[in-house]
């Protein structure tokens, strides 16, 4: 079961660099094909993750602004934090 933690938490990862766009946008198709979603969440978050599948096309990309966009559909915000290096 694909939840909306787990969605936000993908897009945690790849803002935090944990994961690579490739590995995101492979998680998406595959949560697309394979998954199954809550059934009162399945419509955002069917649309949330066949945004993050398309990542990798020229034409949509990711921003940090389509992240939070994303994010906000499924009741999530980002929230930035710098730390030293």
């Amino acid at each position: 079961m694909i939840t909306r933690q787990i969605v936000a938490e993908k897009i945690g990862a790849w803002l935090r660099h944990d994961i690579s766009l490739d590995a995101l946008v492979a998680w998406a198709e595959d949560a697309i094909r394979e998954g199954t979603f809550p059934e009162g969440d399945a419509a955002d978050l069917a649309a949330v993750i066949g945004r993050l599948g398309l990542a990798d096309v020229k034409e949509f990309g990711l921003t940090w602004d389509d992240c939070e966009n994303l994010l906000k559909r499924i009741g999530f915000t980002a929230k930035v934090e710098i730390t030293a290096a």
